[in-house]
């Protein structure tokens, strides 16, 4: 039986809030929304699969709080990460809403888009950037049947709308995500 979890990390929430006040006035309205719109939907409730974390490289390494939640015979994955390198870091908001298929034996394949928001602070300059992105997922996962543990690869290219850049189209982290079922 899954149980019921109200997810709500006030300090991030917080922090990203903060780093609002740095952006111009028309850009904040809209993250704010977009803030408020992750923030009620995370407060509200819903039948959480798995909870663990996602570990990856690709532009820089790091780690991802990672939950799924079920919706119907699909989930969404809900990713609050921080990655960098020697030159930057990042906090980001993922949001991905994913169809899933069994392949047998306890392996499984899954696919999704959603979006990506997130906050990039430089090594060499004052400020930070907001940055959105459109994102896609594709993955295998197993599941244990012996232990309630779940282990997944996958993934994640990313288009960024927001900041204006020359590289907008990146092919994301590859990512291995170990997570606990409920």
């Amino acid at each position: 039986m899954a149980k019921k979890l109200y997810i709500c990390n006030i300090e991030t929430l917080t922090i990203i809030i903060i780093n609002l006040f740095k952006i111009k006035h028309k850009m904040k309205k809209i993250v704010l929304a977009i803030v408020a719109l992750f923030a009620m939907s995370s407060m509200a409730t819903a039948q959480i699969q798995d909870l663990g974390v996602r570990i990856g490289g690709g532009q820089g390494y790091g780690a991802e709080l990672s939950a799924m939640w079920g919706m119907g015979g699909n989930r969404v994955e809900t990713d609050l990460g921080w990655k960098g390198d020697d030159g930057y870091s990042m906090i980001s908001l993922t949001g991905i809403y994913q169809w899933k298929g069994e392949l047998g034996s306890g392996f499984g394949w899954f696919a999704g888009a959603g979006a990506r928001l997130a906050m990039w602070t430089w090594k060499h300059a004052d400020g930070a950037d907001f940055a959105l992105a459109i994102a896609g997922q594709v993955g295998l996962e197993y599941n244990f049947d012996a232990i309630p543990f779940q282990l997944t690869l996958d993934i994640r290219p990313q288009f960024w709308v927001l900041p204006d850049m020359d590289d907008r189209f990146q092919w994301g982290d590859i990512a291995l995500g170990i997570r606990y079922r409920f």
